[in-house]
């Protein structure tokens, strides 16, 4: 039985866009993950405290060198401070140290959870969100992406962080050790800030269109990869490999284009702040001069300036990595707020126990949106009992296998209903429901493993005996028997080791395992000979 893959189904996902507002705002949706480690969370943002004080004590104690000691010549004075200075930078390397580890032990943690609530996300989508995305690309976004966003819980927080602590702390100091100077630099500040946001905003479009084209590349090779055998029999090896190479390079300008805004920022900010820094320095050196200020206190101010100008720099730079995932966010926060365009009853409707093994489709008609070639179904109705056998019958086309979809409830009627066991199928639990049926697909899908884990797949907890038996029935006992490790052979990704008949075989002895109250066979046999067809 065959039927018209669909391109959409007659319902539509839902799309939540919450990364609209602001150029990092993607990057809020983080949090969640974050907050699920608290007292990780607490000790790296303990030690960036204690790291970011204690580099912004060595400044003042640079000044007192000075003017006790260079000044006043006093060599012991002088090496009392440079004890006190080794001290302090012990403690600021082991605080450094634990604020890396933890916060890299969170950055690895969050990127463990993330992927784990996209693919789970994933899993409950419906069969119209699969129908209209390719699977390379969403294996794209669950991997290529959430590898990126590990840079925004790792050294990107991090440096954000510590450089935040550190300019705040030492514009403190700044103003305490000269008021004058810090209002100097801090009139300054907009123009440093301003060209940061603006390129910042630039950055986040490009980086977005960098990770959508690597996406298509991934599921262009993807679906080339997976279909070799096809390719090499058409010979269409140069045409993929020149399709492959446009793609290529959509992706190589995406991302020329990227660094070119990246490199222009970074570019700015340094010219900005040696600027600034000649300003300071000559303005400093006018205050020593008319006596404002002493050297060390200039000194101490100048430490202070350099510090809170690098620690901007390097805020300015993480800018645009953060940009990058922000992009890669995004992308991730649309499968994340994807709706499932089948939604569960609330309250569910129990289904009976034990199983009736009923089905009965009533007036049902189904069209899908994208397809202009009118319903494919329309006013069907049909029982069966439990323990009939019904056959399907219908040219290429006519929508056998949409309806084997429509009973386990893949997409949504658009008129009647479906009756399973007596429980319209919407009103039924979906894992239920589902667990009423056992379903053998024209082409079998065969999972990487071995053979007794592609049957073991219709029952998890399952016994050997019970996968030879369901083998058995199915005809699939005698050839596994000559495999080298008979139940324990690998069959390859999607089942490469085996033929046709054998995956179909496969799949068969799954579906009785299983051994559900309903049995769907879509053309489960079109791959077996006439002898064993009748046997099976």
């Amino acid at each position: 039985m065959t039927d018209a893959r669909p391109a959409e189904g007659s319902q539509k996902a839902v799309y939540v866009d919450g990364a609209r507002k602001g150029p990092l705002k993607p990057l809020r949706r983080l949090l969640p993950f974050v907050l699920r480690y608290p007292w990780r969370l607490g000790l790296t943002l303990a030690f960036l405290l204690i790291a970011a004080l204690t580099s912004l004590a060595i400044p003042a104690l640079a000044g007192r060198i000075i003017d006790e000691g260079f000044v006043a010549q006093n060599l012991s004075m002088i090496a009392s401070y440079g004890w006190v200075v080794i001290a302090i930078a012990a403690v600021m390397a082991l605080a450094s140290g634990a604020r890396f580890y933890f916060i890299s032990i969170i950055g690895e943690r969050v990127l463990t959870d993330l992927r784990r609530a996209v693919f789970d996300h994933l899993l409950t989508l419906d069969a119209t969100f699969f129908d209209t995305h390719r699977v390379g690309e969403l294996t794209s976004r669950l991997n290529g992406d959430v590898a990126t966003i590990r840079h925004a819980i790792g050294s990107s927080l991090s440096m954000t962080l510590r450089g935040m602590v550190t300019i705040l702390g030492a514009l403190v100091l700044m103003f305490l050790t000269s008021p004058y100077l810090t209002l100097a630099v801090v009139l300054v500040v907009p123009a440093l800030v301003i060209p940061v946001i603006w390129l910042g905003r630039k950055l986040r479009h490009m980086s977005r269109r960098t990770q959508d084209a690597l996406a298509d590349i991934s599921a262009m090779a993807t679906e080339a990869l997976s279909s070799t055998k096809t390719i090499k029999s058409f010979t269409q090896e140069p045409y993929q490999s020149a399709d492959f190479g446009r793609r290529s390079e959509i992706s190589f300008k995406a991302e020329v284009d990227r660094l070119f805004a990246r490199s222009g920022l970074i570019g700015a900010i340094i010219f900005m702040v040696a600027v600034a820094l000649v300003a300071m320095i000559w303005w400093g050196a006018k205050s020593v001069f008319d006596g404002v200020v002493t050297a060390g206190e200039l000194t101490q101010f100048m430490i202070y300036a350099l510090m809170a100008t690098n620690a901007f720099a390097s805020i300015s730079e993480v800018m645009g990595t953060l940009q990058t995932v922000a992009g890669a966010t995004e992308r991730l926060i649309e499968i994340l707020d994807t709706e499932t365009a089948l939604p569960a009853a609330s309250p569910a409707t129990p289904l009976p126990v034990p199983p009736l093994g009923t089905v009965a489709f009533e007036g049902v008609g189904f069209s899908y949106a994208t397809r202009d070639d009118g319903p494919i179904l329309e006013n069907l109705s049909f029982a069966v009992g439990r323990g009939e056998t019904v056959a399907l019958v219908g040219a290429s086309g006519a929508g056998k296998t949409t309806v084997f979809a429509l009973a386990q409830r893949f997409y949504d009627v658009g008129s009647g209903r479906i009756v399973v066991d007596g429980v319209d199928v919407r009103q039924a639990d979906q894992q239920a429901l589902r667990q009423r049926f056992a379903y053998v697909e024209q082409e079998p899908t065969i999972f990487h493993g071995t053979v007794a884990d592609n049957i073991r797949f219709g029952k998890p907890d399952a016994t050997l005996a019970e996968i030879e038996a369901a083998a058995r029935a199915a005809l699939v006992h005698d050839f596994v028997a000559e495999l080298p490790l008979a139940y324990d052979s690998m069959v390859g990704e999607r089942g490469v080791m085996l033929s046709g008949g054998q995956k179909q075989r496969i799949a068969i002895a799954r579906a009785l395992l299983k051994d559900a109250p309903i049995l769907l066979l879509d053309e489960a046999t079109s791959a077996l000979d006439a002898e064993s067809e009748r046997l099976v």
